[in-house]
């Protein structure tokens, strides 16, 4: 390989480390968007399900900024290990999704007790739909980078991805069933499909903070 070879190659990969960056970026800004939204018509018509899954963007976001700091970092030297703050991250991430699921049991049940019912679950569908196809685009535009970057911390973020999209489906499921039929119970049901799956994201967490592990997210 010439000189030029080599500098064709150094420019495509500054390129995609961009492109990772950006993503990471926009990541963060859609989780913030889906946070805002979703605990506004969450409160709103008091479905408890859509508004446990906009904290849960929130949460999310706090992993977002330790990604894009981790893509940055793998871009200087990809041998290099996790910063600091990378794990401070990822133990506040942790701890994060533990006091939700702590919230969203509780809340479920005493939901559950009172057989309080939502006004509506139509927000909860248009928005787990959305969710579902950004996250579909996030995740085959994160595993095209990654595999392009021969980066196996990208692609275990692309991974984690998928985490989102079993979130939005439970999401989806719940509302379009308590929308179709008037189900009871399917909200807080729905709720603890999401405290489920928040608590593996906390524990996963805790396990990447203390050990250089990539995700596996084979929940």
């Amino acid at each position: 390989m010439n000189v030029s070879d080599l500098e064709t190659t150094g420019l495509q990969e500054k390129s995609y480390f961009k492109i990772a960056f950006g993503l990471a970026v926009f990541t963060i800004l859609y989780n913030l968007a889906e946070g805002l939204i979703s605990t506004w018509f969450g409160y709103q018509d008091e479905t408890l399900a859509l508004f446990g899954f906009g904290v849960d963007s929130f949460i999310e976001m706090i992993s977002g900024l330790g990604i894009a700091v981790m893509v940055t970092r793998i871009q200087k030297n990809a041998a290099s290990q996790r910063s600091e703050f990378e794990k401070k991250a990822l133990r506040i991430t942790g701890a994060s999704f533990y006091l939700l699921v702590a919230g969203l049991i509780v809340s479920s049940a005493l939901t559950l007790y009172v057989k309080k019912i939502p006004i509506t679950t139509f927000w909860g569908v248009v928005i787990s739909i959305v969710s579902i196809l950004v996250m579909l685009f996030l995740l085959r535009s994160k595993l095209r980078i990654g595999k392009l970057l021969h980066s196996d911390a990208i692609l275990a973020d692309a991974s984690c991805t998928k985490v989102c999209i079993y979130m939005s489906c439970v999401l989806l499921i719940s509302s379009g069933i308590y929308e179709l039929t008037g189900f009871t119970y399917a909200d807080a049901i729905g709720t603890l499909g999401l405290a489920w799956f928040s608590f593996q994201e906390g524990k996963e967490c805790f396990e990447k903070a203390s050990s250089e592990k990539y995700c596996s997210c084979e929940h």
